[in-house]
């Protein structure tokens, strides 16, 4: 089966949101069997819908929407393609009920265009919405199927996940298990990653390797078909056992890991507490991780120490100490760990200062960055020389923190990336 994604929305086309909806529904159309070819964002135009539901259907067997189905005029897809279809619009009581629940919940007032969001095709297998208002809709031709899914993520991803894509299974009459595993790797490239891997990518069969990247970091997805779970998780073992012997340094997670999920993981795991001393990553670090569910457990606090002054009164770091090696130093960096550990009274620290840019910071140039670790073994700082944008650089900053903290957690030591 071949699918096309069309995300409808204007906010889109004019860079107001990102589309996150293809990202997601592609990975896990991958892990059916469904190849995606074609992702298109179209406005809220019902001309120029219908003239992309067209193309599409010249290309696809799964067509899938995002958004447009909510109360306002300018919610037009569901009208538009029953108009395309042949078919009509009937209110779903079901969906009814639960908006008027929503709101009844909320305290709010329902105006009458809500109840537009009940409408679904007629003959469309209904997709609850656990997660907000409009239903989605699963609809069937001789020829192909269309899912009609809302356009926040929140509401998008666990209707697709739960709702959708066992009915997709059930469509595909699917006997095999198809099962998905994702290695997690920080600290080397994309292209470098693919090179030392190249000939197990270019002999791919059952695994297959999907290289993909995002936000500095590099995944492999190994996906495996087979006649059970069993034999499927043989082959991607056997797959993964050779992609670590040759990049095993790098992984630092698996499947839904991130480096700030496995930095708690680990520090619960060893019953150790952290606290953060932040400069130019102004409270980021301390942000990440309390963005996990749980952090409260190991997460003491920190100190957002900006300026020089803070530095010392906050820290108790000496006037002499910033005049002689200036604010963005190893020496500074060390002393911060230090100080927020002895502050905190943590197991680890960390200490994060640097010139994120555009422009230098005394002789320092523009992306230099000092991460300092400290442990009841000792203080390391390390180096780094980066070459984003300002705020790339602060965002690098803590996920190679968070990353050297869990080499550290792991090792004993952090290995310099």
């Amino acid at each position: 089966m071949n699918a096309e994604i069309i995300a409808v929305g204007s906010e889109l086309l004019l860079g107001q949101i990102t589309n996150s909806n293809a990202r997601f529904l592609s990975s896990h159309l991958a892990e059916l069997g469904i190849n995606v070819y074609y992702h298109t964002v179209v406005g809220d135009n019902a001309g120029r819908l219908e003239d992309v539901i067209q193309i599409a259907e010249e290309r696809a067997d799964l067509i899938i929407f995002t958004g447009g189905l909510g109360p306002t005029k300018d919610d037009l897809t569901k009208e538009t393609i029953a108009r395309h279809l042949g078919t009509t619009l009937e209110m779903n009581e079901e969906a009814l009920e639960s908006i008027v629940a929503f709101f009844e919940r909320a305290g709010r007032v329902m105006t009458e265009n809500n109840k537009k969001q009940a409408l679904v095709l007629k003959g469309s297998e209904v997709l609850a919405n656990h997660h907000g208002m409009a239903p989605g809709m699963l609809y069937k031709t001789e020829e192909r199927a269309y899912i009609l899914l809302p356009g926040p993520p929140k509401e998008m991803e666990p209707m697709f996940q739960f709702e959708a894509k066992p009915k997709l299974a059930r469509l595909l009459n699917q006997a095999d298990v198809i099962l998905s595993h994702v290695l997690r790797f920080y600290g080397i490239g994309e292209a470098e990653l693919e090179d030392r891997l190249q000939d197990l990518l270019d002999r791919q069969t059952n695994p297959t390797i999907a290289p993909l990247a995002s936000d500095g970091e590099v995944m492999l997805r190994l996906t495996a078909k087979t006649n059970s779970e069993e034999q499927a998780w043989e082959l991607i073992n056997e797959a993964k056992t050779e992609i670590l012997d040759r990049v095993g340094q790098y992984l630092y997670g698996y499947d839904n890991d991130s480096l700030a999920s496995k930095t708690i993981e680990l520090l619960k795991e060893q019953s150790k507490t952290i606290s953060a001393a932040e400069s130019l990553t102004a409270g980021l670090f301390q942000s990440e991780l309390a963005a996990v569910a749980g952090a409260s457990a190991v997460l003491t606090g920190g100190v957002i120490a900006y300026n020089e002054e803070m530095k010392i009164e906050q820290l108790g770091i000496a006037p002499e100490l910033l005049k002689e090696y200036g604010v963005v130093s190893e020496e500074t960096a060390i002393a911060m760990a230090e100080a927020v550990r002895r502050k905190f009274g943590t197991d680890i620290a960390v200490g994060l200062t640097g010139a994120a840019g555009p422009d230098a910071h005394g002789d320092q140039p523009a992306g230099t960055v000092w991460i300092g670790i400290a442990t009841e073994d000792g203080t390391t700082a390390y180096r780094l020389q980066l070459s984003g944008m300002r705020n790339t650089n602060r965002l690098r900053a803590v996920k190679l923190a968070l990353s050297y903290i869990i080499r550290t957690l792991t090792d004993g030591n952090a290995r310099k990336i």
